[in-house]
């Protein structure tokens, strides 16, 4: 049988942090005193409605307690796409909930990233176009850049178009070498793209890892690709 993909075990064995949960946002939080910086986990869409909650996922909890033990307060959102005529909404959800970190006397709002995972990468286009002063830069795993062939997607929603805005935030990419097509060929247009316009983009390299490579590749290469896209979110928000 085989074992659903929300129970599908971390790459890292990480000390669970204390976790609160508020409406949409799950704060993993760090053992320092005082405002710590924040990194906002966006995962993945869209999502059957029949799969559980992304922040209850072995795999987004892994990085939840990863960002803490490191320091950092790590909040995970939920949010829900049933169609891809809900992006705007859920785009504007996003928005909102990162306000909603920022606004916690536990975090520093003029330090933080967002990272984004699989088909949340179409969100980050909003962010690329205008990054506001607090955004130290914009993490991506194996992101979902361009839309999968015949998806009508709003051009909003356009991570490749909106690098023409001009260099903004520095960007750290992780690249899985066995992902599926889609994945890499948007992933293939992006970093031209951004050579072009004149961004900064640190790129860690999985060759052999799948889609999701951090609960289906437990391999060495994982667990220090994991690792190297943690280190470069933090030397992002300069911490310690």
């Amino acid at each position: 049988m085989t074992t659903p993909v929300a129970e599908r075990p971390f790459v890292l064995t990480t000390p669970p942090a204390p976790v609160e949960r508020h409406g949409t946002v799950d704060l993993h939080l760090p053992a320092r005193t005082g405002p710590a910086p924040a990194v906002v986990v966006v995962h993945g869409a869209p999502l059957p409605p029949d799969v559980p909650d992304p922040r209850d996922w072995l795999l987004y909890r892994g990085y939840g307690a990863l960002l803490a033990e490191s320091g950092v307060v790590g909040a995970l959102i939920s949010y829900q796409v049933t169609d891809l005529s809900a992006l705007p909404a859920s785009a504007d959800d996003i928005a909102a909930m990162v306000e909603q970190v920022r606004a916690d006397p536990r975090v520093d709002p003029d330090r933080v990233v967002l990272w984004f995972f699989s088909g949340g990468g179409l969100f980050a286009a909003d962010w690329l176009r205008d990054a506001p002063p607090w955004l130290r830069g914009i993490a991506l795993t194996y992101p979902l850049l361009v839309p999968f062939p015949g998806w009508d997607v709003d051009a909003r929603f356009l991570p490749v178009d909106a690098l023409a805005s001009g260099p903004g935030v520095p960007l750290v990419l992780t690249r899985a070498g066995r992902d599926i097509p889609p994945v890499l060929a948007g992933i293939d247009a992006f970093l031209p793209a951004a050579t072009t316009h004149g961004w900064q983009v640190q790129v860690i390299e999985v060759p052999d890892g799948q889609h999701s490579f951090e609960i289906l590749d437990h391999t060495a290469r994982s667990s220090e690709a994991v690792l190297a896209a943690r280190d470069a979110v933090l030397a992002l928000l300069d911490t310690p």
